[in-house]
């Protein structure tokens, strides 16, 4: 065999080893909404919406969901804006209107579509305590269309 080949050789079955597809990783998917299991839906929340739970929740709040929910809950976080996510406008009534509470519990324990699963990393408590923040977010805004409304028809 000559061996001013074998170099060209080589430079060939480089370039066909690069030209070859790279097998993508297995992704795992977050469960859908259609996923959620009916008695998982069904549960009460057992944390009372006040003041001190409220409180709690802001500290996860600000530690684990804002970079993604924003500060206000209107899905315009800036790691959401820097990945180009969509994400759900929790100040918007609407949002969750079709939605339990168990049923948000379960997306933050088990992940949804781009959102992480929390899992047991956070308390089933705290975990409450973050649903009751979230479903406050649209209190909040409702409050605030209804008093524009008045200041609105006063003027």
């Amino acid at each position: 065999m000559d061996r001013t080949l074998a170099p060209q050789h080589f430079c060939c079955l480089l370039c066909w080893f690069a030209q070859q597809p790279v097998p993508k990783p297995a992704t795992t998917k977050a469960p859908s909404y259609e996923s959620i299991p009916v008695s998982a839906a069904k549960e009460p929340n057992p944390v009372k919406s006040r003041p001190k739970s409220l409180s709690r929740a802001k500290r996860w709040w600000t530690m684990d969901c804002e970079m993604c929910h924003g500060k206000s809950g209107d899905g315009k976080g800036d790691t959401a804006k820097e990945m180009k996510l969509t994400i759900v406008d929790f100040t918007n009534p609407d949002t969750l209107k079709d939605r339990t509470a168990s049923e948000t519990f379960y997306v933050i324990w088990n992940g949804h579509n781009d959102m992480p699963a929390e899992g047991e990393r956070v308390k089933t408590d705290e975990t409450w305590d973050v649903i009751n923040d979230v479903l406050a977010f649209a209190q909040k805004e409702e409050g605030r269309r209804r008093k524009d409304a008045v200041v609105r028809f006063r003027a």
